[in-house]
């Protein structure tokens, strides 16, 4: 077949998956919004998710340290290698977000109780990273696709964005939780 007959297939299955990346993406950040501006928790009585917030940072932690072997792995010619830890690294994030999630539905938010310096630059760490997380999804999704496609060209140009994104997102989310923890009171 041409390369003439082949680009129509390839854009129709381009622009599926493009539908697929937007309408997935925009579902989870609709819920996230609901979860976190509308609802603000109190879910399942009797249900105690706080030991979520370290589970979560130590999976952010995973992600970061994974998505930095993956660049290592790339940087080395080790493709096989590069694409577990990147699936690893999806599959660290994707958990985080279930827990997220599940932590949220239960609790609500957690305010942060410090002020003055501390407290200014708690909230702009947390608003960098919340305005980053949100283009990681659809960028891994089409980062994965691209691989999955063999188009590589197409996959630097995402992964170039992408990576530096995920990892400032995976390392701020850490942060984020040692900022906050760092602010409420011990608890007996």
């Amino acid at each position: 077949m041409s390369n003439a007959a082949q680009a129509p297939a390839s854009r129709v299955s381009d622009r599926t998956f493009y539908v697929f990346t937007g309408v997935v993406s925009a579902a989870a950040l609709s819920l996230l919004a609901w979860l976190l501006l509308i609802r603000r928790g109190g879910g399942a009585a009797g249900v105690d998710l706080r030991f979520m917030p370290v589970v979560n940072a130590s999976l952010n932690a995973l992600a970061a340290s994974l998505l930095v072997a993956g660049w290592v792995a790339i940087k080395r010619g080790a493709r096989r290698v590069h694409q577990y830890l990147m699936v690893s690294t999806f599959a660290a994030s994707a958990l985080f977000l279930v827990g997220y999630l599940a932590y949220h539905y239960v609790h609500g938010d957690t305010k942060y109780a410090g002020d003055g310096a501390m407290r200014v630059m708690y909230l702009a760490v947390l608003a960098s990273h919340v305005l980053l997380s949100m283009p990681v999804v659809p960028l891994a999704l089409v980062a994965f696709y691209f691989a999955w496609r063999q188009d590589f060209r197409r996959h630097r140009k995402v992964t170039k964005w992408l990576a530096p994104i995920w990892l400032y997102v995976s390392v701020t989310g850490v942060l984020v939780y040692f900022l906050l923890r760092g602010s409420l009171p011990a608890s007996p």
